[in-house]
């Protein structure tokens, strides 16, 4: 089987998901087409030559129905041939795609591809596929789980409390991945994977003067008496401080063969070595990440000793503690340029953000081996490792 390398990988800046948002004028089609124009200047491979794009996004409905990668290929330039999917895998949408880019290189039926992603949660606001009043899940679903199902804010509590999580790690964990983010701004580490576009060139939601004052002062986000009533073991400690806020951002990741990547003269940023996906219990919902990450480490033949570098998707600050407490990851190696509470949490596009920061974190640091692990809705969870070239 052949190798699969990640050779160029690029994002846009990340703006608030609001009406008033840095990138809210940018329709989400834009957004995509802006980082698949920059991936092919960049890397200079002829568009002509991707055999495939895979994109990810969450709320397919609006400006993002309508397979909404193959008319991001069309506004980037990219040759009519080029064809294009959109997958959903909830928050891991993008890591997903990336998945099934690096197999299709690895098994042959690709030589060229590009993983991606898009969500514009200012346009598209989350859960407007589905509209007031219907039922999503079924009744096979209410029969299975008769007292209903739950948010994910809720899930991130019930973490919490089964974690021992206090409200002050969790605060001090949210700003540790402003400190890191804003610093490595500074530092000019941000500059080799991000795409300005129409003047935006920062993240909008860095906010590198949070304090544990300011964060103590938040109400819960997510306090309802009737969950309280259902759960009493949570104490209401998870808020807009210690979680991910919504926000507009695209990223794109071009795949090759280690062959393609040589007869092309591209240099590979990292090797997609292992993957793995895992269902959890969809009440607790986001814990799905210690079971991929345990069974990619199996896969890969590794341990948790081996890695360099971790990127765990901060969709709260709770799903990351309590993935650490079970894996035993020292934090120091975790989400090193900060992590979405700080840079933002753009759904369908996250999973190739988090890729595009690792890759580039990798060469950096010089690390060897990463991991990549992802939360989902529904009690789902993505995991990978890339490995330096």
């Amino acid at each position: 089987m052949r190798d699969a390398v990640v050779v160029e990988a690029v994002r846009t800046p990340i703006g608030k998901g609001k009406p008033n948002g840095s990138l809210a004028h940018v329709h989400a089609v834009e957004l995509l087409a802006h980082t698949l124009r920059t991936l092919v200047e960049r890397s200079g491979v002829d568009p002509a030559l991707i055999d495939d794009v895979i994109g990810g996004t969450v709320d397919q409905v609006g400006e993002q129905a309508m397979n909404t990668t193959r008319y991001a290929v069309l506004s980037a330039g990219f040759p009519e041939t080029v064809p294009a999917t959109t997958v959903d895998r909830q928050c891991g949408s993008s890591q997903q795609a990336v998945h099934f880019a690096a197999q299709g290189v690895m098994s042959g039926a690709y030589d060229i591809a590009v993983a991606c992603g898009v969500e514009s949660m200012s346009r598209v606001p989350m859960w407007s596929n589905v509209r007031a009043g219907q039922d999503p899940f079924g009744p096979g679903v209410a029969r299975r789980y008769p007292d209903g199902l739950i948010p994910q804010g809720i899930s991130a509590e019930l973490i919490a409390a089964e974690w021992s999580l206090t409200r002050e790690r969790m605060d001090a964990f949210a700003i540790s991945s402003h400190h890191r983010a804003a610093a490595a701004w500074s530092a000019g580490l941000f500059d080799a994977e991000v795409a300005p576009l129409d003047g935006v060139a920062r993240d909008e939601c860095v906010r590198p003067g949070s304090t544990p004052e300011i964060l103590a002062g938040l109400r819960s986000a997510y306090h309802d008496p009737a969950f309280a009533e259902r759960f009493p073991q949570i104490e209401w400690n998870v808020t807009a401080g210690n979680a991910s806020p919504i926000n507009d951002g695209a990223a794109a990741v071009l795949i090759t063969s280690a062959e393609t990547a040589a007869r092309l003269g591209l240099r590979p940023l990292a090797r997609l070595h292992s993957f793995a996906v895992t269902g959890s219990d969809p009440l607790l919902m986001l814990t799905g990440v210690v079971p991929a990450t345990e069974k990619v480490l199996r896969r890969a033949g590794l341990t948790m000793d081996d890695i360099d570098l971790f990127e765990v998707n901060e969709a709260f600050a709770a799903v990351v503690l309590a993935w650490q407490q079970e894996t035993g990851a020292d934090l120091a190696k975790v989400n090193v340029h900060g992590g979405a509470i700080a840079l933002g949490h753009p759904l369908g596009a996250s999973g190739t953000r988090l890729t595009t920061t690792l890759v580039h974190a990798m060469r950096e640091r010089g690390a060897r081996y990463a991991l990549q692990t992802m939360c989902e809705a529904g009690g789902l969870a993505n995991a990978m490792i890339l490995e330096s070239v």
